[in-house]
């Protein structure tokens, strides 16, 4: 079998059954494990796929930009944000990520809602600052442009003094196996400490990001109580979702 035969069968795989691992792929084509190991570095490279310990995953598309992810699966993430915008209740103290999702959650808060808003992105801050009965708490750290989030030991650090009542999550994968995961290390250490803050954890999440992963990882799915997708989710999607005892919200 071609070299180029082999990628296309391993990113079938991927497609179909959500997971690769290299022994059984290795058996599969008659290679050798080094071949096949070379072969999955490859398509890494390429951002097809996300490397794991014995195989591979299927690789989160949500690594581009944040101006250009602004443009992508708009629908679908105004969905997710109108629902999650509709948990909040008055007088709750809500932590909201960064993030393009993120951005569009807090155009949907009621002009009536009085409630309490921390969050690490200046974003967030900012379109808040005209909303008339939302106190915003931001976050201070080392900014990461890529999501326009403040990181690094301070903000974690700042986040040890608070006591939320939910946590709405931005990620990049959502895996049953694999867990959560996003594409900076220092954000998945600041995604981290932020859900111990909270009652719950929400986690905002378009089909795309589903059975997906990304290089740095947040934590096992247990870290979530909640997922909220859109509306025409695949239920192959979600299964092994609520399988692992997530509650999962179709937008």
């Amino acid at each position: 079998m071609l070299t180029s035969q082999r990628k296309k069968a391993i990113l079938d795989a991927l497609k179909r059954d959500g997971h690769v691992l290299a022994t059984e792929l290795s058996a599969s084509f008659g290679v050798s494990e080094d071949t096949v190991r070379r072969d999955l570095r490859e398509l890494a490279a390429e951002g097809l796929l996300q490397r794991v310990h014995g195989g591979a995953l299927p690789a989160s598309p949500a690594t581009a930009s944040f101006a250009r992810r602004q443009e992508m699966e708009s629908d679908a993430k105004r969905q997710i944000a109108r629902r999650a915008a509709e948990m909040i209740a008055p007088g709750q103290v809500v932590i909201i990520d960064g993030g393009t999702t993120s951005a569009l959650l807090v155009q949907q808060l009621p002009a009536n809602l009085a409630a309490t808003v921390v969050t690490h992105s200046p974003s967030v801050a900012v379109a808040l600052a005209e909303h008339p009965s939302v106190d915003v708490v931001l976050i201070g750290g080392k900014l990461y442009k890529h999501s326009i989030v403040t990181v690094g030991a301070a903000a974690v650090e700042a986040m040890s003094h608070i006591n939320a009542d939910l946590y709405f999550m931005g990620v990049t994968g959502v895996h049953a196996q694999a867990g959560l995961s996003t594409g900076d290390f220092e954000e998945a250490h600041v995604k981290r400490a932020l859900a111990a803050r909270a009652a719950e954890t929400v986690v905002l999440a378009s089909a795309a990001k589903l059975n997906a992963a990304s290089a740095y990882r947040i934590g096992g799915i247990e870290l979530a109580q909640t997922v909220i997708v859109e509306a025409s989710t695949d239920t192959k999607l979600t299964e092994p979702l609520e399988k692992a005892g997530i509650s999962v919200v179709h937008a």
